[in-house]
């Protein structure tokens, strides 16, 4: 192997993996911050029978992430994480999951975590107009959009503009 075959091939991979990065996580058009939060109809828990397969390709899902639709988590008045993870196909989207799991269990009274799988709930995905996935909603009690993100989050990252949004400073 050559070394100029290496650099060849390694050149290769970077515009590559730019590629694919920007195809999943290109943020134009996507739901701005400060946009008020789309009210929509999506499937819950019971919508679907209790049967998780039917709601989310996640292998370890928390049924307090599938209690409310949209709308109707709107209507709660609490500030809203809203997931968009697909992790039958993505495992960075499984890892995002298991530490959206730990953080419903420090702020379940305080906030509703709604996760949409791609598969079941495309009609959100189409209303955030999110391509790819993960994708990371904050929305206040007001619907207003606080903050958003794509590609995974660190539970401390979370956990900070969790807070900031209770706190009235999102």
């Amino acid at each position: 192997m050559s070394s100029k075959w290496r650099k060849g091939f390694g050149s290769g991979l970077i515009v590559l993996t730019v590629a694919i990065a920007t195809a999943c996580y290109a943020p134009e058009g996507v739901l701005q911050v400060g946009a008020e939060a789309p009210s929509l109809r999506t499937k819950t828990l019971q919508d679907v029978g209790g049967d998780f397969s039917r709601i989310t390709s996640y292998r370890y899902p928390d049924e307090r992430m599938y209690q409310y639709s949209l709308d109707k988590a709107i209507e709660q008045g609490k500030p809203i994480v809203l997931e968009f993870a697909t992790p039958g196909h993505c495992t960075v989207c499984d890892k995002q999951l298991q530490m959206l799991k730990a953080l419903l269990k420090k702020y379940e009274k305080d906030v509703i975590f709604l996760h949409m799988d791609q598969y079941q709930n495309p009609e959100a995905f189409i209303a955030f107009k999110v391509r790819g996935d993960p994708w990371t909603f904050v929305i206040d009690q007001d619907q207003k959009v606080r903050f958003r993100r794509a590609g995974r989050m660190l539970f401390g990252e979370l956990d900070g503009v969790i807070n900031d949004v209770l706190q009235g400073k999102g």
